[in-house]
């Protein structure tokens, strides 16, 4: 299975935490077939909002959610 990466991000209630505003309104970049390409497609999309202090990004893990098991 491929180590697939998604990447995405919205307006936050406290930059400290990941409590989305708007669930519905998040920016989903993009799922991606390894970490450097999620990464990359990260940096380039916190850049973008950088001068604003409530929007964040984050990549998601996906092959660690759907096969828990492989990674102990």
């Amino acid at each position: 299975m491929s180590k697939l990466h998604l990447v995405f991000g919205g307006r936050v209630t406290d930059p400290m935490t990941l409590d989305f505003v708007d669930p519905t309104k998040l920016d989903v970049v993009g799922i991606f077939p390894d970490y450097a390409a999620a990464e990359n497609a990260w940096r380039s999309a916190a850049q973008r909002t950088v001068d604003d202090a409530e929007m964040r990004y984050v990549v998601v893990h996906l092959h660690r959610l759907l096969e828990p098991d492989l990674e102990a």
